[in-house]
């Protein structure tokens, strides 16, 4: 049983990335074989509408083919048994090295004719999320309605899909508040941080045990 997980954030020690290590770990005690793949890491690019992989009767139908850092973590991808990805937030959508890393992993499995998918097999998958507003302004910025359509093409492609959410998260250290010009306090930030974001690592776990269970 593999479970892979895609960090879409620039950094691998912050909020997005241990709640990714934290899912890990939930499917690591069920008995899964686990990877964590930084996408920051990676030389890659986003689509470049090339259609080899909607070439009929040809050996490419169905897959990227385009020679980059990418091609083979997606390769890895489509034989997991469960996919994690997670994301920051940034502008009310994804950070556009997750967003690259989608349309990779998902257009070559769409078949035109009748948006049918083509994954060679059916996994289990997961969105996770972090931000910097509430959860009250979440639905304020309809972000719900960017966070659908990232889930219901994961669930055409690979046949199931979870979406987690954390909100109000830490944006650095003590010193980059007082460098920078962020949004709240680092005292505002660290108790929001002590209220929830434990319960956060928790979901987490449960995903990642969740996912590995049905895989």
């Amino acid at each position: 049983m593999k479970v892979i997980a895609f960090n879409g954030s620039p950094r691998k020690k912050f909020n997005t990335s241990l709640l990714l290590q934290k899912s890990l770990e939930g499917a690591q005690s069920v008995g899964a074989d686990t990877e964590l793949v930084h996408l920051y890491d990676i030389n890659f690019k986003g689509c470049t509408s090339c259609f080899a992989c909607k070439m009929r009767n040809s050996k490419t139908y169905g897959k990227c083919t385009y020679k980059d850092g990418i091609l083979p973590f997606l390769e890895k991808a489509s034989e997991a048994d469960a996919i994690i990805i997670g994301a920051p937030i940034y502008l009310g959508r994804i950070s556009a090295e997750t967003a690259a890393f989608m349309e990779r992993l998902i257009f070559p499995f769409v078949s035109y004719p009748d948006y049918s998918s083509l994954a060679p097999k059916k996994s289990s998958t997961a969105m996770i999320y972090t931000m910097n507003v509430t959860e009250q302004e979440k639905n304020e910025y309809e972000y719900d309605t960017h966070f659908r359509t990232n889930e219901n093409f994961m669930k055409r492609t690979f046949g199931s899909c979870e979406t987690m959410c954390s909100f109000n998260t830490l944006q650095g250290t003590e010193k980059d508040y007082e460098r920078f010009g962020l949004r709240g306090t680092i005292e505002e930030k660290m108790q929001y941080r002590r209220e929830h974001f434990e319960n956060d690592l928790k979901n987490a776990f449960e995903i990642g045990r969740r996912l590995a269970v049905k895989a």
